[in-house]
């Protein structure tokens, strides 16, 4: 009996011991995918300046061609 108790707390050690690597584990993930959504915010950012960027160019543009009395015929 006592043989069967040593072999399940040993059993219970090393799934103590997994838990705590999947723990660590899944820490990592949820650090990698947080830093990966900054990521994703920033591309966003630099996306919607650069958008607001090319319509001041075609606003300026237009006011050229008008100017100029180039149209699209």
């Amino acid at each position: 009996m006592l043989e069967h108790l040593r072999h399940i707390r040993a059993g219970m050690d090393e799934m103590r011991v997994d838990r705590r690597d999947v723990k660590r584990q899944l820490t990592s993930l949820e650090v990698s995918v947080a830093n990966l959504r900054g990521g994703m915010a920033n591309l966003h950012g630099d996306l919607a300046g650069q958008s607001g960027r090319i319509d001041r160019i075609e606003t300026r543009l237009e006011r050229r061609e008008r100017r100029l009395e180039l149209n699209d015929a």
